[in-house]
Parts: structure tokens; sequence; C-alpha cells
């Protein structure tokens, strides 16, 4: 599983996609899930960072989704039109 930080800003977002991205590569589980339950200090950023773990994940050939997502970063994904894009993971 792939672990968000507590912050997550514009600031920080590089080196968490980098982060994120080796993760994705290291990890051979065809199903990837973010779990976005640590974060508390966050912006837009964090909607990046999670659309590019899922493009990296996709073009791995791995399913992406997303679990414990804050409802303030739902509410931003869906202002954005990305909802959609960010499966929550069942349950």
């Amino acid at each position: 599983m792939l672990v968000l930080p507590e912050r997550l800003t514009h600031a920080d977002a590089p080196a968490c996609v980098r982060m994120l991205a080796q993760a994705l590569r290291s990890e051979g589980q065809q199903h990837a899930i973010a779990d976005a339950g640590a974060l508390r200090d966050f912006d837009s950023s964090a909607l990046a960072v999670l659309l590019d773990c899922r493009r990296e994940a996709l073009s791995l050939g791995k399913n992406f989704s997303v679990a414990n997502m804050p409802p303030r970063l739902r509410e931003l994904a869906s202002v954005y039109g990305v909802g959609e894009l960010l499966t929550p993971v069942p349950g």
C-alpha cells in the first residue's frame, strides 16, 4: 500500500511523486492502493500527486484506487472534475 504523508502541498509534491512512483514500480501487486488517511495539511497538489500515481500505476498495468480519502480532498476532486478517476477502495 502506498501511504501519503500528513503534509502534501505544492512544495512537497515532487518528492512525494518520486517516492510513490518508486514504490509502485517495486510492488508486485496488481492493484495499487494509495492510503490518504494521514493527510491533514494539503492543497490541490495532493490531487495532482494521486493522479500522477494513477497514471504510473496504469502504465505498469495495475489498477489504482484511493483509501481513506479525507472529505475535503473528495470535495476538491469533485470541484476539479477528477473524482471519478480516483476510485475509492470499497468498504
